[in-house]
């Protein structure tokens, strides 16, 4: 049975009922059994929503079945002989319903069983008449109609049941296309923001730096000329010295952040280069060995990727240092895994870099790539934006969600997509044209 459920009661149910009201109104009226009959099958057209709400799979066939010993049972009791009750139309009510059920082949097996049912009556009627070959033909066209009947609205039903699946697929396609323009759309105007602030941050950080450059050096000297004589200005002086530093490295990301980029595609192994930018972070946080586990789980014969080898291992190096610090002192698991993917109907690799720290509030989640949005509280917010200018310039894509380890722990998820070489040699072609 390939219906899906109908309401307990709708319009068409209140017709039924007012056309058995009619049936009970007509002769033979005080014929008890006939009133029960057209009863029960007012009861068993009420009850079909629930029968088939508590029977999902078989509800219709009791449903129909019902209906075909009611009205073999009508029949019976609205004519001499049953054979020739002028009730026997009463078949049609669960012909219809196993139209409107079933396949046509299943409506065909039951309109047979109707029928069968109702000629049941013709065995008692050969014992006390003898019926005429005109008698024989009435009886056939009463039961081929029953079949024209069934075939008909099966074939309407059919019918709409393909539309609405059609118009469903339809819907879900719209949705999915809509998704995706909207996808589209936050990420222009995410390009057309990093584009604007990387002209702005580029000025200003050039005229920053050589202030900066003067400033380190005169405390460097008064460090030096000082020395022991005056331990507090030497002292003061240093501070000035490392202060300096950090704004020279802001200036630095700044700088990184604002520059051009230019990716050199090049077809290689991906997974080398997150070994490498994996290798790198660890190196950093020898003294927390231990502390975090990491996870690799690389698909096996992973296709080339075209990338920038340089550009893409300080994007991962980025990302692993991010899970790093989410995780914290307490430690944890960071899982990379690299497999095949589809996005978009592109062939390409998905590389997943997942930690068990406290995860990425879902607030932030649609922000997370802007400029000066940061979960950190010393950070500054240019990390995720340049990985995100540097996924962009491979023509793949970047999101985060929540990470997929099972864990109670919530954790945060980086997705990265990248075509195949194929695939990213054409959108570098059509690009360049």
């Amino acid at each position: 049975m390939s219906e899906a459920k109908r309401p307990a009661m709708n319009w068409m149910d209140v017709l039924w009922l007012l056309f058995l009201a009619g049936l009970a109104a007509l002769p033979p009226v005080l014929e008890i059994h006939k009133q029960l009959v057209l009863l029960a099958f007012g009861v068993v057209q009420l009850s079909e929503g629930w029968l088939l709400s508590k029977t999902p799979e078989r509800g219709a066939a009791y449903i129909v079945l019902l209906k075909i010993a009611l009205a073999t049972l009508l029949i019976d009791h609205t004519g001499e002989v049953g054979i020739n009750s002028s009730y026997s139309p009463i078949f049609y009510l669960p012909v219809v319903t196993a139209a409107e059920y079933f396949s046509p082949w299943a409506t065909l097996l039951w309109t047979a069983l109707a029928s069968a049912a109702y000629c049941s009556y013709l065995y008692p009627a050969l014992q006390e008449y003898e019926i005429t070959t005109e008698g024989y033909g009435l009886l056939a066209i009463r039961i081929l109609f029953f079949f024209l009947a069934a075939m008909v609205v099966n074939r309407f039903v059919v019918e709409n049941r393909r539309q609405i699946k059609r118009y469903q697929e339809l819907a879900e396609t719209l949705a999915e296309t809509n998704r995706r323009l909207e996808q589209a759309q936050e990420e222009a105007r995410r390009s057309e923001r990093l584009a604007a602030l990387g002209q702005m941050s580029a000025g200003l950080a050039h005229e920053i730096r050589n202030p900066l450059g003067v400033i380190k050096g005169s405390a460097e000297m008064l460090h030096q000329k000082l020395g022991e004589s005056n331990p507090l200005a030497s002292e003061l002086a240093g501070y000035i010295s490392s202060e300096t530093n950090r704004l020279s490295a802001l200036v630095t990301r700044f700088l990184d952040f604002a520059r051009p980029l230019h990716a050199e595609l090049v077809p290689q192994e991906i997974t080398t280069v997150l070994d490498r930018a994996l290798n790198s972070v660890l190196r950093t946080h020898k003294d927390e060995e231990g502390l975090v586990r990491v996870e690799r789980q690389y698909q096996a014969n992973l296709p080339l990727v075209s990338l920038d080898e340089s550009l893409c291992e300080q994007a991962f190096v980025n990302l692993i240092q991010n899970a790093y610090d989410a995780m914290g002192s307490g430690g944890g698991t960071l899982r990379v895994t690299a497999a095949r993917a589809n996005n978009a109907n592109r062939n390409g690799v998905e590389v997943r870099v997942e930690d068990t720290g406290p995860g990425i509030p879902a607030e932030l989640r649609e922000q997370i790539f802007n400029p000066f949005v940061t979960t950190k509280k010393t950070g500054v917010g240019l990390g995720l934006s340049i990985v995100s200018r540097i996924i962009d310039g491979h023509h793949g894509t970047i999101r985060v969600e929540s990470a997929t380890d099972g864990s109670d722990q919530r954790g945060a998820g980086f997705v990265v997509f990248f075509p195949t070489g194929d695939e990213a040699a054409a959108n570098l072609a059509s690009y360049e044209s």
